[in-house]
């Protein structure tokens, strides 16, 4: 938990150190294993964070997060087939997850999947109607279908956050 404050602060040192020994002092601890591969995650060190994503789901298969946080990974690292069926496995244990199904829809989009991607999509803004990120990924997966109102959507996201297609852009 500390490490989780140290994070939250900015303080990424600080929560690694913690991390790590949280998961020495207990390597069976698959929130501590699930927690310091998301800090890898955010600094880019995917293969770190997908080796502690496989012992936290091989210590606790039904942890709905880990998939998630490994569907997400797999997505950044462009293993997009697999990142689909990680964040389907997610939706098993936590069907009602709007960051679960935002992540299934861009590894849809990404694999030029637009009636999928827009499906997950609409899941995840009906659980969170104002979540820029989902409105965004919604409006490109329909810009790629041919439809107009993509840009209804594009600019409602943007409305809620300024720098919505500089972050998307990222992924």
């Amino acid at each position: 938990n500390r490490g989780a404050a140290f994070r939250r602060q900015g303080d990424l040192a600080h929560a690694l150190d913690d991390y790590d020994q949280a998961v020495h002092l207990s390597s069976t601890n698959s929130r501590a294993l699930h927690n310091r591969a998301v800090l890898y995650g955010e600094q880019q060190r995917y293969d770190l964070a997908l080796a502690d994503l496989d012992r936290a789901i091989a210590l606790d298969p039904e942890y709905a997060n880990a998939w998630n946080a490994r569907c997400w990974t797999k997505v950044l690292m462009g293993d997009l087939s697999e990142a689909v069926g990680d964040c389907t496995q997610s939706l098993k244990f936590h069907a009602a997850d709007a960051v679960t199904l935002a992540s299934r829809g861009l590894a849809y989009l990404k694999l030029k999947q637009p009636d999928q991607a827009i499906a997950d999509y609409d899941a995840a803004l009906k659980l969170t109607p104002q979540s820029a990120s989902s409105l965004f990924g919604r409006g490109v997966a329909k810009r790629m279908k041919g439809d107009s109102t993509g840009a209804t959507d594009i600019a409602t996201a943007e409305a809620i956050n300024a720098s919505a297609a500089a972050q998307f852009e990222k992924y």
